[in-house]
């Protein structure tokens, strides 16, 4: 090993743990713009949290921890048409920002109070609140529940 990556493995280790939280999670495009944003600045935003049963997790309710879609859509001044969510492997969903609802869905950064790793489905997922509202309960918003989300476009 190269005494340069010996200094720089050092210097990893060395590093608090804050460094790592500021590393990017999320992009946000729109329109001619983009934005990248860290966990910090996601757990800035104002968060929701509910418990649902989901047909991808166990062991019953589970609860999770976000930033409501509705909060998040108005930080970017979007009231109306598309947002394009897209994870980590490219899969790629088209949410309507007429879903940004009260009590609607959130992205969820944290399950049963502990961050989500990408092996967790995480570390971001849009979640829907499946055991609030019966209309959630079927294959459109379950299609719409996309985990490992790393960029956001917002479409008219």
């Amino acid at each position: 090993m190269s005494f340069l990556k010996s200094i720089l493995m050092v210097s990893a280790l060395c590093l608090p743990v804050t460094a790592f939280a500021q590393e990017v999670v999320l992009t946000v495009n729109q329109g001619e713009e983009s934005v990248a944003l860290t966990m910090e600045d996601l757990k800035s935003m104002p968060f929701d949290e509910f418990a649902t049963t989901t047909q991808w997790t166990q062991g019953g309710m589970q609860v999770f921890k976000g930033v409501s879609l509705k909060d998040f859509v108005a930080r970017f001044d979007v009231t109306e048409g598309t947002m394009r969510a897209t994870a980590i492997n490219d899969y790629t969903v088209e949410i309507p920002v007429s879903d940004a609802v009260e009590n609607g869905p959130i992205i969820a950064y944290a399950l049963n109070g502990e961050a989500m790793s990408v092996r967790e489905n995480g570390p971001l997922w849009v979640i829907y609140p499946f055991d609030q509202n019966e209309e959630y309960q079927s294959e459109i918003y379950y299609s719409r529940s996309i985990w490992q989300l790393d960029r956001v476009t917002f479409a008219e």
